[in-house]
């Protein structure tokens, strides 16, 4: 039986030791929505949103999840990012798509990386935007693909 890489010979959680590991380009893509009235998603669009431009924060909060995921998540390890790039994009009536791109070169993947900017960049669009409207909807948040690594390649969908 293969045993447990996140726990210690006591069957309590450690951090994985990858200093063993070969460093190789690693990308992985997230992605996420918000459901939302057509009136958000409009002022969204627009730029009325009375704290500001919702798109811009968002991408910064992205950015900035991405960079501080092993602070949020216990067992990840801290990364030297090369890349994070927060991408736009809506169905033009209710619903608002972002996908998160992070790259690295290194000894461990970045899915956790991409997933929390794509998280950051949606709780910032609520944040932004919960005073015009309350029950937005957040989700599904899922990894889309990644490179690299011991694993290889994943596509959602192959």
């Amino acid at each position: 039986m293969e045993s447990f890489t996140h726990f210690n010979d006591q069957g309590r959680a450690r951090m994985v030791d990858i200093s063993g590991k070969t460093p190789s380009v690693r990308t992985a893509v997230a992605v996420t929505s918000l459901t939302m009235a057509p009136s958000t998603l409009r002022a969204i669009r627009e730029g009325a949103v009375k704290k500001g431009d919702v798109l811009a924060v968002a991408q910064v909060a992205g950015i900035q999840g991405a960079k501080k995921t092993s602070d949020w998540i216990p067992m990840c390890h801290p990364l030297a990012l090369t890349g994070v790039n927060i991408n736009f994009s809506d169905n033009g009536e209710d619903i608002l798509y972002i996908e998160a791109e992070v790259k690295t070169e290194g000894k461990t993947g970045v899915e956790m990386e991409a997933l929390t900017a794509a998280s950051a960049a949606a709780l910032t669009v609520y944040d932004m935007c919960k005073a015009l409207q309350k029950d937005i909807v957040i989700g599904p948040t899922m990894l889309q693909s990644k490179t690299g690594g011991k694993s290889g390649d994943f596509q959602r969908g192959e």
